[in-house]
């Protein structure tokens, strides 16, 4: 079986259409038709072969997915708890997403509820997996704490802030001027991060600090979401978007990153620091990765079945405007997720 894929095929290019074969589904393994993937924040560094676990070109990119299994588990294989044939499921890849079919581990598959659509399940695989966990997992919010979210606009401070809301957690978020009533009207407590001192304003609202700051942000900045925290508070570091276009090796960034939170972290004034990674545990304890992140994002498509959580689409592409797609996330200045269907 053929399968159209986007292709990345040199350092510094935009993805490019392709045509290739599709291996036949080995045990345990089965087809997906993909529905909605999307462009994160990762494909932008990988692009660059800025990304942390840079794949080798050239590659398919595409983090997750989201689509309906074409088959019943091939045998011989474990079959895991993903979905069965006809079924529309998700799954984490990190590379791959981008392509019309794909073969995928059954044990690596998350049924989506019913009556939630292919693209509305999209906006929260990486994004709301991230932010459940962040939330509840890294920084362990408790009702009535006040907490901050920079780049709330974005994929996954969209859902950070929907969630901490539900949690019953005042938010405080940041974003640029033309995401601001986006933002507010999720509930938060708005800051232009142009036009406004994030750091001072954030002392303004909450001079005693705050319970946890979420910084995708990296580079510099990092001190002063560092700062702003209460005693008891934690500092949630997950990226370090202000480096993505420094040269040089690509690993240096998030090492002397981790190695700052490893240093405050033994101070002793009451406060933490942590380098959120989604991927961590799954190399050496698969089984208990598959199966949190099974019960998370379970968790996350109830929430957004029940309608706590509404899906921010910031842009839709067909797969072969994924180009296109690329561009309009790396400009930025939008709110949600940008959506790549195939055959849309």
């Amino acid at each position: 079986m053929r399968t159209t894929q986007l292709e990345m095929a040199a350092q510094g290019e935009f993805p490019r259409v392709r045509t290739a074969e599709l291996p036949a589904p080995g045990p345990g393994q089965v087809l997906v038709r993909v529905e909605a993937t999307g462009v994160s924040f990762a494909e932008q560094q990988m692009r660059r072969g800025k990304y942390y676990d840079q794949p080798k070109f050239p590659f398919v990119p595409g983090y997750d997915l989201v689509g309906t299994v074409m088959g019943e588990p091939a045998a011989g294989g474990a079959g895991g708890a993903g979905g069965a044939g006809g079924q529309r499921v998700a799954a984490l890849t990190k590379v791959g997403g981008w392509a019309e079919y794909v073969v995928l581990n059954h044990e690596d598959l998350v049924p989506v509820p019913d009556g939630v659509s292919a693209e509305a399940a999209e906006t929260l695989v990486v994004n709301g997996l991230t932010a459940w966990r962040m939330l509840h997992r890294a920084a362990k919010v408790e009702r009535g704490d006040t907490i901050v979210v920079l780049g709330a606009s974005g994929g996954v401070g969209s859902v950070l802030v929907q969630l901490a809301r539900h949690a019953g957690v005042d938010v405080i978020g940041t974003s640029g001027p033309k995401q601001l009533e986006a933002v507010r009207a999720m509930g938060a407590t708005v800051i232009d991060h142009r036009s406004e001192d994030v750091y001072a304003r954030v002392r303004e609202l909450a001079p005693d600090g705050v319970a946890a700051v979420f910084d995708h942000v990296g580079g510099p900045g990092i001190d002063g979401s560092w700062k702003l925290l209460a005693r008891g508070g934690t500092l949630v570091s997950y990226g370090s978007a202000s480096t993505r276009d420094v040269p040089g090796n690509p690993a240096l960034p998030v090492l002397k990153l981790i190695a700052k939170l490893q240093v405050w972290n033994a101070l002793p004034n009451g406060r933490s620091a942590t380098f959120f990674n989604l991927w961590a545990g799954k190399r050496f304890r698969p089984a208990r990765f598959r199966a949190q992140l099974r019960a998370d994002l379970t968790k996350v498509f109830e929430l957004l079945r029940d309608g706590v959580i509404e899906p921010q689409i910031a842009a839709r592409y067909p797969l072969t405007e994924a180009a296109e797609a690329l561009r309009f996330a790396e400009a930025g200045g939008f709110n949600g997720k940008v959506l790549l269907v195939p055959g849309g």
